[in-house]
């Protein structure tokens, strides 16, 4: 009997939603910051093994947008819950569940889809148990788990749980498939990621990558990447090339050794960074920049 399912994952920015999925997956899919609203997109990884495949859904944290990007997250978010199996709702609250929480939970307290609840970075936060009894004592979900996203903690007894819940199905995607979203959407993130980790905190938010070409080299062992860092600020376009640019060519030097391991072979990489105000509320630059349909 082989199962298969959708399953979607939300919860505040920043609570471990995209590590989780990389650890089952195996693979860098969604990008890893320690800034919130990391994730902009829905985007689509696929696990499969002998039995089943799970197609999860990792989402933006859920907040009050401020822009069109913003709304563009919120509607992700909403379109994520439609058609689902089963809803993971994630926190990584160490001593009781807070406002942004809260509002989430309501959010789900009325889906027919099955909802488990994970409490993250049990490997930090010891004590975690009053808000595991929160989670449990709420109604709202169908089981609780304690984890951590980094170390894989319980992430084999979880996928149990999910195989155990998701239905009888077909396999949707071959086996070596892990995600839906375009080759170079996945670049544009890794290096959008690299910036998230090095820039201050006011730069990140106003970032976004575009990537002008991917075409391979005439020796053939070697793919050209050519990509434009946006930026909202001509403040901002100093911060993220450096002194004599030693801040991008760290993000690119970054940047690259992902992007090797996703391509599976040796690429040169060469960044821009181009000052486009209020990029993200421009319908146009959110098409291009891959924040509406490809």
């Amino acid at each position: 009997m082989f199962k298969s399912g959708f399953v979607t994952i939300i919860g505040r920015p920043n609570v471990g939603k995209s590590t989780i999925i990389n650890n089952i997956v195996g693979e860098k899919i969604s990008i890893i910051s320690d800034k919130p609203q990391t994730t902009r997109n829905k985007i689509q990884a696929v696990y499969t093994d002998e039995d089943s495949q799970i197609i999860f859904i990792d989402t933006p944290g859920i907040h009050k947008p401020k822009n069109k990007l913003g709304e563009y997250m919120g509607e992700e978010i909403d379109s994520s819950l439609e058609g689902m199996d089963l809803v993971i709702f994630m926190t990584d609250e160490k001593k009781s569940l807070g406002p942004g929480d809260r509002f989430i939970i309501e959010k789900i307290k009325g889906l027919k889809t099955p909802v488990i609840g994970l409490v993250n970075k049990i490997d930090i936060h010891k004590n975690f148990t009053f808000v595991e009894l929160e989670l449990k004592e709420s109604g709202v979900f169908h089981k609780v788990f304690p984890i951590s996203a980094t170390e894989g903690i319980n992430i084999n007894t979880l996928l149990d749980e999910v195989k155990r819940i998701i239905p009888e199905g077909p396999k949707y995607y071959p086996d070596e498939y892990i995600t839906d979203m375009p080759e170079r959407f996945i670049i544009a993130e890794l290096i959008r990621e690299k910036a998230l980790n090095y820039l201050m905190q006011e730069v990140p938010h106003g970032v976004g990558v575009y990537i002008d070409k991917i075409e391979g080299s005439e020796e053939g062992n070697v793919i050209n990447v050519n990509a434009t860092i946006m930026c909202e600020k001509k403040s901002h376009k100093g911060m993220i090339i450096g002194k004599q640019g030693s801040m991008l060519k760290k993000i690119g030097t970054a940047a690259r050794k992902d992007i090797n391991k996703l391509l599976g072979s040796k690429t040169h990489l060469e960044l821009w960074v181009k000052v486009k105000k209020d990029w993200r509320d421009d319908e146009n630059i959110l098409k291009e920049l891959g924040y509406r349909d490809w």
